[in-house]
């Protein structure tokens, strides 16, 4: 009896150094998360995308962004790092293959469509679906690790955003694992580049965001709509470099993409639900840190319901697209399509929504 105590013993100090001593890849930094009113108010429940439509991509996974190509067919992004094409009959083929891990595409005016990826950086696919690398680092000299979305203004300007350059999607495990690591130590590293295709350099045009995600421009104003995942908000940033502003704040869950909508207003995409203890934690690093030892079972993920929410300009909520019983999930975000129509994207999902959609339904 003596000894089993005594070896328990041995065990619980054993698991008190590991949780409190065991080296991890995150220096969690201590910040004091909004409180989270929920699915109240602009963002009360409803039950609209449960009318999607779903198309099957043939053994592919995660169509994280579309948009619409100068043939008036939908591209998406997928994680085998194919470009995928859906025709008019909703065939689906492969348009091109980025050998890495595609995330945000936009097609600009010349019909080239321009690509985040995570792995590689920012990269361009002509009409043949040849991929040219457009940049890897930026000015200074920093190598781009998490390229997440893009944008493209009408001088011909690209916004997109390198999401963490604390943690790499392929050196840390992938997008998601990388994208946990981030969340979790929210040093504020992510920020968005400007590439100039007429010197072909890339210069940071904003930084200190905690996972810097979504990019949409503002054509009419000359902004840059900017997700910042990691603290649950969107800002806007003039081009002409004047101070950023806070456009909406305190949403419900992790916005993801942001895409210009048909009228001027704008799609957001929520991926997940927010996470209460990691809420809870924010204001205790080392609680987060002794989280990351946990098994991978026990750490955070991300939570399976679908929302989508439109808003203007100016941050104001417009309406909101869900389904909280999850069947469509990890919503990045969504594209208008030009019969009305709006596609639904997903960061896991082995299908595409599609959905009819009327303004306030």
């Amino acid at each position: 009896m003596r000894n089993t105590i005594a070896c328990l013993g041995v065990a619980i100090a054993c698991l008190i150094a590991y949780l409190s001593l065991w080296p991890v890849s995150v220096r969690p930094v201590s910040w004091e998360a909004p409180e989270n009113a929920g699915y109240t108010g602009d963002f009360r429940q409803n039950n609209r995308l449960e009318a999607l439509e779903l198309i099957a991509l043939d053994g592919r996974i995660g169509p994280e962004d579309a948009d619409v190509g100068p043939d008036g067919l939908i591209y998406l992004a997928t994680h085998e790092g194919e470009i995928l094409r859906i025709g008019e009959d909703g065939a689906v083929s492969s348009f091109a293959q980025t050998q890495g891990r595609p995330l945000g595409i936009e097609f600009g005016a010349g019909g080239t469509l321009f690509v985040a990826d995570a792995y590689r950086g920012l990269l361009a696919v002509d009409g043949q679906g040849r991929v040219t690398l457009l940049s890897n680092q930026a000015e200074d000299g920093s190598p781009i690790l998490y390229a997440d979305d893009v944008d493209v203004a009408t001088d011909g300007t690209i916004y997109f955003s390198d999401a963490s350059t604390q943690f790499g999607a392929e050196a840390d495990g992938g997008t998601l694992a990388a994208s946990v690591l981030d969340l979790v130590e929210h040093s504020a590293n992510g920020r968005i580049l400007k590439y100039d295709p007429a010197s072909g350099k890339t210069t940071i045009f904003a930084d200190g965001l905690n996972f810097a995600n979504g990019v949409a421009v503002d054509k009419k104003s000359g902004a840059v709509l900017v997700v910042e995942t990691g603290a649950y908000r969107i800002w806007r940033f003039p081009t002409d470099g004047s101070a950023g502003q806070i456009i909406l704040d305190n949403l419900p869950g992790f916005p993801d993409n942001i895409n210009n909508a048909a009228d001027g207003t704008f799609w957001v995409g929520l991926v997940s639900p927010r996470n209460a203890i990691m809420d809870k934690l924010s204001k205790t690093p080392s609680l987060r840190r002794v989280i990351m030892r946990l098994p991978d079972a026990m750490k955070p993920a991300p939570t399976r319901y679908g929302f989508v929410l439109r808003m203007d300009a100016e941050g104001n909520v417009l309406e909101t697209l869900q389904d909280p019983e999850g069947n469509y999930a990890l919503t990045t975000g969504a594209v208008t399509l030009p019969d009305g129509r709006i596609v639904v994207t997903s960061l896991t999902e082995p299908v595409l929504g599609l959905l009819n959609y009327t303004a306030g339904d």
